[in-house]
């Protein structure tokens, strides 16, 4: 394993100058610190690492990575996890990710040298990130957002992204629907779109009814009509749409709308997360509700019980569709105004 003495030789300083590099880079010039830390990513040593050693108490601060602030769901979270905190003596440092796995790991890394006690993360697919296979090697504390790993070190607070979507496709089906189709980000962008497509087909197989291959959209919280619009017309066109979160439902619905297609009464939408947004547009957007406040001070729990010494744990929280006004009960003859 590579330790400290290595690194001070690789970047041609001494070992004092690379200590002080992790624990107080403050005070190190910035080209030599450079210089530390550039050896000690080509030898694969963490500065965290020698940082946790050398603290002499916390600095109770938390690190929180989320993709980004531009879909609701996360800054709803990021307050409460805020107000959380706050209330035990603890304070927040954010940064994002735009979903790029290469962007993780500088963030990630740029908050362990800030000497956080401990990290939340929302990551692209928790599964296969190098990030988090690092972070438990070297028992960093962190706990994760959304995510149902398959991982025993890591620590979760989630909803069942399988059963939620199940659930709202369901839904559609006891209102009479039965031509559905889900709507995500490009490549199911991240692993709890993946899931909530798994929970899709799986609530149409039980039906009886050929699940149809994921609408891919722009971006994540984006919609496209030239993307939704083959599916709108003919004998098969659909009623209803399941959409992988309630910021592209929301995008859809302006989407349909402009382009003259009225929602409810030609296509049922229904989204994922229950964002106070959703129940602000007209029409007022059915949705998965994940608790997501409670999500919040779970994870704020879970991670300083793991800064204390306790074991990752991990937490599946309930969730629960939230009618709207964006869906309803199916009708064979609307008419398409665009036949």
């Amino acid at each position: 394993m590579t330790d400290l003495k290595e690194v001070a030789q690789l970047a041609g300083v001494s070992r004092a100058t690379a200590a002080r590099a992790f624990a107080s880079p403050e005070v190190v010039r910035p080209a030599t610190r450079e210089q530390v830390f550039a050896a000690a990513r080509e030898l694969g040593f963490r500065p965290n690492r020698l940082g946790r050693q050398l603290r002499l108490q916390t600095t109770k601060l938390i690190g929180v990575v989320v993709p980004n602030l531009l879909n609701p769901v996360f800054a709803e979270q990021f307050q409460a996890m805020e107000r959380a905190a706050r209330l035990r003596g603890y304070n927040l440092l954010l940064a994002t990710t735009d979903y790029s796995s290469e962007r993780e790991s500088a963030v990630v890394e740029e908050l362990l040298r800030q000497r956080v006690d401990g990290l939340v993360l929302t990551v692209t697919d928790a599964d296969r990130s190098r990030v988090l296979q690092s972070l438990a090697r070297e028992d960093t504390p962190f706990v994760l957002a959304y995510h149902q790993p398959g991982h025993p070190d890591y620590s979760s607070v989630f909803v069942d992204n399988r059963a939620g979507m199940a659930l709202a496709t369901r839904y559609l089906l006891e209102a009479g629907h039965w031509r559905i189709g889900m709507v995500a980000g490009p490549a199911l962008q991240s692993d709890r779109a993946r899931l909530r497509y798994a929970g899709y087909c799986d609530a149409m197989r039980e039906a009886g009814l050929d699940r149809l291959p994921v609408i891919e959209m722009p971006a994540h919280t984006q919609a496209d009509f030239a993307a939704i619009e083959p599916f709108l017309h003919g004998p098969q066109a659909l009623s209803a749409l399941v959409c992988s979160n309630d910021l592209l439902a929301i995008s859809l619905i302006a989407q349909l709308r402009r382009n003259g297609w009225n929602v409810p009464r030609q296509l049922s939408v229904i989204g994922f997360d229950g964002i106070a947004l959703g129940t602000q547009i007209h029409p007022t957007l059915c949705s998965v509700v994940q608790p997501i406040a409670t999500l919040a001070y779970t994870v704020i729990d879970q991670l300083l019980a793991q800064i204390a010494g306790a074991a990752p744990a991990s937490h599946c929280l309930p969730c629960h569709i939230r009618p709207g006004e964006s869906t309803q009960p199916y009708e064979e003859t609307f008419d398409d105004p665009h036949q």
